[in-house]
């Protein structure tokens, strides 16, 4: 697994730091990245956490759409210490699931991932984190669901996975102009 073995070499180095991590990782790291961060904006948190919430995946995809090798967090996000026994005790502990998940994942339709693929899969990437990041009520989970199976795909390279995150991220960035366009039109209404 690429975390584990990222973590390893860390280990070696004497410093993990969530910045070290992810550029250990290469290529793969916008993959994981974007899986890590759409998981935090699905745990329960209040309404109109997306705004803090959804920064990190825009960053990334905006990394990505602009031809980013690897993701670049900001100096304070990267330079945040990971505990390294913590890191490997808990991907060790979902290793089962992951398993599982590797089983039916396979390497597929890989020429979505070739590199001249990487800015428009950024943009479209973006568009869905920005239809996250804004706070509209019935429509959150959706992009981080589309953007947590897209990241899934991307690390494992299974292309059918991936398309099928876009397709759900098509779907929630469309919910969010029509949520939107209800909304502008209930308050013109209400205001003549």
């Amino acid at each position: 697994m690429p975390i584990l073995r990222t973590l390893r070499s860390q280990h070696q180095t004497g410093a993990l730091t969530l910045g070290s991590l992810l550029s250990g990782l290469g290529e793969r790291s916008f993959g994981w990245a974007i899986v890590v961060f759409s998981l935090l904006t699905l745990l329960p948190l209040p309404p109109g956490s997306t705004l803090i919430t959804a920064l990190p995946l825009l960053v990334t995809t905006g990394q990505m759409m602009l031809g980013y090798r690897y993701v670049s967090l900001p100096g304070p996000l990267a330079r945040l210490r990971l505990d390294q026994s913590k890191m490997r005790h808990t991907v060790l502990r979902l290793r089962p699931i992951t398993r599982r998940i590797e089983r039916i994942l396979t390497p597929r339709v890989t020429m979505l991932f070739a590199r001249r693929y990487d800015r428009p899969l950024g943009l479209l990437l973006f568009l869905i984190a920005f239809a996250l990041f804004i706070p509209v009520p019935l429509s959150g989970w959706f992009p981080a669901i589309a953007l947590f199976v897209f990241g899934v795909g991307l690390v494992e390279r299974d292309g059918l996975v991936a398309m099928l995150g876009l397709l759900l991220g098509a779907a929630s960035v469309l919910l969010t102009v029509v949520i939107l366009t209800s909304l502008a039109a209930g308050a013109d209404a209400l205001i003549h």
